[in-house]
Parts: structure tokens; C-alpha cells; sequence
């Protein structure tokens, strides 16, 4: 027990990482919040719409415009710009209380949303726990939610624990597109849990249905089933992004 104990105290040292004190470790690969230079688009061609999968690019009057709803953050529109108009920055403060907190435009001065809601801080302010529903997802944001458990990110030490029961949650942490197959369990699981409850859109798929929005076997995310209190984009969202959103959303950041 003695060498054990050595090893894992002395030998590995702290494992857990510093955020939110400091900057979460990045990959150089990650694309965080992106950001549209003003004047670059003219919005005459339509290279990036083409470029884009998931349809997240909508021209307007002055120009483009970046719904992070629907964005898969896989930097092709970026790549295919030929103005160089659009950049993906190490912005992993992306999560939202708000649908219009994921539009990006042309010149937009991006500050994080803090949490203004009373009743969450009254009730959740020093702990939450969540339920998280797949509801048709591909298990990609399953991952990555429970990559908070492990010893790198320890999501307990802010009081944020995973609940097998959603009658023992304060939100539900969903994941998926919503499957026609999933629909009723989701509904069901929602009216288990108690009131006062929120809900977490976690991924693209669970904002807008992402690839495969307008399939007739998914519903397009949680927008048309319930109120959604926040929004989490990313296919999938990292660690950080979705660490970052839920401890803003608890109003400890």
C-alpha cells in the first residue's frame, strides 16, 4: 500500500489541469469562436456557402453571416475563403444562453454572456447535477462530457456531478439530433425531473440537428421540443468549451 501511495502521490504528481485559473491546454489543432474580418467579404461569391456541410453560412444585406449553431468548426470556409475572410481563433468561450449569442458577423466584437438568471444561482449556484440524454447522438459529445469526470478536468470539484435518475437532476444535458426513435424518451425523461429544471443543448447536432437537419427521422435539435437555457456548439464541443459554458451558466465565472 506504502509504494503504491508513494507512486501515485510522488511519482505522478498533479495531474489535474489549472483551468479555470488559467487557459485551458489547447490542441494546436482546436478552431475555437471564429471571427469574419469587416470589409474583406463582399459577399458576392459564394465559395464558403458551397464549401460549408452543415449549411451554416446565410448571406444578409451587409454580407455573411457564421451560425455557430450549425457550424461543424472544421475550418473549410475558412480554407476556401480567397480573401482570407474568415479565421478560426482560440476563443473557447463559445457557449450561449441566448440562440442569437451563436450568430457571428462581419466586425462583431465578441464578450461572453454572464449569467443573469437568479433563480439558477439560488438553486444551483454552488452545485448542479445533470442527467445527460443521447438522443440519437453519435457519441462523439457522450465523450467528451464524460472526459469532465476523469482526473485532467475533474468537473466534481465546481459540484457538477452526472445523476443516473432525472429525478434526482437540476438539467438535462442533451445530446443528438432528437431521433423520431429518442422523442418520447427525452419528453419523458424532462417531465421527471424536478421543478424548478433547465436544459443543456450540447453539440450542434442538439442546437440545429447539424448534417443531418432536415431528415425526416430527427427534429432538428431541442429548439421546437423544449426551452433550451443553454447552448453549447461544437461537433464535437471540447472539454473546455463545455466545462467553461456549464461553470458561466453556474455564474463562477
Amino acid at each position: 500500500m506504502l509504494s503504491i501511495l508513494k507512486s501515485r502521490c510522488f511519482r505522478q504528481g498533479f495531474r489535474t489541469g489549472k483551468f479555470p485559473d488559467a487557459p485551458p491546454n489547447l490542441p494546436e489543432r482546436f478552431q475555437g469562436r471564429p471571427v469574419i474580418a469587416a470589409g474583406k467579404c463582399t459577399g458576392n461569391c459564394t465559395i464558403c456557402r458551397d464549401t460549408c456541410p452543415a449549411d451554416a453560412i446565410i448571406q444578409e444585406e451587409k454580407g455573411i453571416m457564421l451560425d455557430l449553431g450549425k457550424c461543424l468548426f472544421c475550418g473549410k470556409c475558412a480554407e476556401s475563403c480567397p480573401e482570407k475572410a474568415i479565421e478560426f481563433t482560440n476563443e473557447y468561450r463559445i457557449g450561449s444562453f441566448k440562440r442569437e449569442g451563436l450568430y457571428c458577423r462581419p466586425g462583431d466584437t465578441y464578450v461572453p454572456e454572464v449569467q443573469t438568471d437568479e433563480k439558477f444561482k439560488r438553486f444551483c449556484g454552488d452545485s448542479l447535477k445533470i442527467r445527460q440524454v443521447s438522443a440519437g447522438g453519435c457519441a462523439a459529445c457522450e465523450l467528451d462530457f464524460n472526459v469532465l469526470h476523469t482526473l485532467a478536468w475533474d468537473m466534481g470539484r465546481f459540484g457538477i456531478k452526472a445523476v443516473a435518475s432525472p429525478r434526482h437532476a437540476d438539467c438535462l444535458l442533451i445530446t443528438g439530433p432528437i431521433t423520431e426513435n429518442m422523442l418520447l424518451a427525452l419528453k419523458k425523461t424532462y417531465a421527471a425531473v424536478p421543478r424548478p429544471s433547465w436544459v443543456i443543448a450540447c453539440g450542434t447536432c442538439a442546437v440545429s440537428g447539424g448534417i443531418y437537419a432536415g431528415n425526416p427521422e430527427v427534429h432538428n435539435g431541442l429548439e421546437e421540443i423544449l426551452k433550451v437555457d443553454l447552448y453549447v456548439p461544437g461537433c464535437p464541443p471540447h472539454p473546455a468549451v463545455l466545462l467553461e459554458a456549464l461553470l458561466r451558466l453556474m455564474g463562477k465565472k
